[in-house]
């Protein structure tokens, strides 16, 4: 008997049995639809926080300045001044965009709403190195940092909740009980490891430093950390390295570190590749399963299909016939279930797509490996069911019958 009568002998079987050949590849249809979706939703996840990552700023870096004692492990107050970001922005090839920030937690007052939120002092250059334009009004400028205005532009979620549908452009809000004049409010970017940009106010580094903060220092006005947009992907190493002389110069010694937001995307990465990998190879345990369950059912259907073996063997079947014959089975259940619940998998992540802000997307390399690990398990586990068909005497299999 060649493999196509085999074939289509094993299809025939198949069709006759449809309930049992359900059952059957229902374990597989479950295992490929759980590895699918999980790999597809983690790499959406990877997607989603890659791609928020890099909307704040693409070849972004930043310099936090502390005064780390090593051996007793104190952190003492930052290091940074106003000064060095200047330098950096004139001294720093590398480098396109200098933002200087001073951070502070502070209560916002609007009438009788008042909001509790991040207030940063920052320069004009922030818009560009964070990637955060404006949607209304407009943004401070040099002149109004020069001369300490008290003017404000508020996160897109601070002026909603300050002012509901108000146009809150020329409205005056109470900042630490100062007033500031609002000028502009930000285009929305969403939150991103549990702060939400959103809600944050932003004013002029003088103004916070000297009426909000009252930050002084014989050096300069001191400031939590610097951002720094390099010019591309190839000049962040040259920014980082260039950023670290001119401050080693100034400072005499390495009181702070650059971070490369490079760094964090490719940390982000690996974290969510490992995950997807975790949850596919947990959801892989399914295929597992559904092998054993084919094997289970196909070792019932020898039970069941005694006569048949016997009288085909009886009319000059061979063994390697019966054992082509229930390997041939076995295998398209399971590759019939993998595709089946690759299908479905595929949809499942589809579905968490348009319920989620997450992207899932499956490579074909991985749908073609399920589908083939499918038939493999199915080939496996189809053996000796295939074997013991294979064996059975044909006068004692016709007898039993």
């Amino acid at each position: 008997m060649d493999l196509f009568e085999s074939v289509k002998m094993a299809i025939t079987t198949l069709r006759t049995h449809k309930l049992r050949s359900g059952l059957t590849m229902l374990g597989m249809v479950i295992g490929n639809a759980s590895v699918i979706a999980m790999i597809g939703i983690g790499q959406g996840a990877q997607n989603y926080l890659v791609g928020m990552l890099e909307s704040f700023g693409a070849n972004r870096l930043a310099v936090i300045g502390s005064d780390e004692d090593i051996q007793s492990l104190r952190i003492q107050e930052p290091t940074l001044v106003l000064s060095d970001a200047e330098a950096i922005k004139a001294q720093v090839p590398a480098v396109t965009e200098v933002s200087p920030m001073i951070a502070s937690r502070l209560s916002l007052t609007y009438g009788s709403r008042q909001l509790s939120t991040n207030v940063f002092g920052t320069t004009p250059e922030m818009t560009a190195v964070l990637n955060i334009p404006v949607r209304q009004g407009r943004f401070f400028d040099l002149s109004q940092q020069q001369q300490n205005a008290q003017v404000a532009a508020l996160g897109s979620d601070a002026a909603r909740k300050l002012f509901d549908d108000q146009n809150p452009i020329g409205k005056e809000v109470q900042i630490n009980n100062l007033p500031f004049l609002v000028i502009g409010v930000m285009q929305a970017k969403g939150s991103l490891g549990g702060d939400n940009p959103d809600e944050f106010i932003y004013v002029p580094i003088t103004t916070m430093a000297n009426q909000i903060v009252g930050r002084k220092s014989a050096y300069g006005i001191p400031i939590d950390y610097i951002q720094v947009t390099a010019k591309d992907q190839d000049s962040i190493r040259a920014a980082a390295f260039q950023m670290t002389n001119v401050l080693m110069r100034l400072h005499g010694k390495k009181d702070f570190t650059i971070v490369a937001s490079k760094s964090v995307q490719d940390l982000v990465t690996q974290a969510t590749g490992a995950l997807s990998l975790l949850l596919g190879a947990i959801a892989s345990i399914s295929l597992l399963v559904g092998g054993i369950g084919i094997m289970n059912i196909m070792l019932v259907s020898v039970t069941e299909r005694t006569q048949e073996i016997g009288l085909r063997k009886a009319v000059g079947a061979t063994q390697s016939d019966i054992l082509t014959q229930f390997l041939i089975e076995a295998v398209i259940l399971s590759v019939a279930g993998g595709v089946l619940g690759t299908c479905l998998g595929i949809g499942g992540s589809m579905i968490v797509g348009m319920l989620t802000p997450l992207e899932p997307s499956v490579p074909i390399a991985v749908i073609t490996m399920a589908v083939g690990v499918s038939g493999g398990i199915g080939l496996f586990f189809g053996v000796f069911p295939a074997r013991q068909a294979a064996k059975l005497d044909p006068i004692v299999a016709l007898h039993s019958a």
